[in-house]
């Protein structure tokens, strides 16, 4: 798995457990709902910490907690 995958799915299981969709999530951490969908399906190869940081924001939890799974504790080097 890379990492832009891994970041589509954490969003994508954020937003599963807390029942909101992609535009409340946009709305409740101030995006434009195009800044998210461009991340998950795939327009954004490159999504910026800003953007992940606010999607964070919007969910009350910290960077630490977004990349704290097992997901991205296995990600292999992207450089090689």
């Amino acid at each position: 798995m890379d990492t832009i995958s891994a970041v589509k799915n954490r969003i994508l299981g954020l937003c599963g457990e807390r029942n909101i969709s992609i535009n409340k999530l946009a709305n409740i951490c101030g995006l434009p709902p195009s800044s998210v969908k461009n991340i998950l399906y795939g327009k954004s190869q490159n999504p910026k910490l800003l953007t992940v940081k606010m999607i964070c924001d919007g969910l009350g939890i910290t960077l630490a907690e977004f990349f704290n799974t097992d997901e991205f504790n296995q990600l292999e080097q992207e450089i090689k």
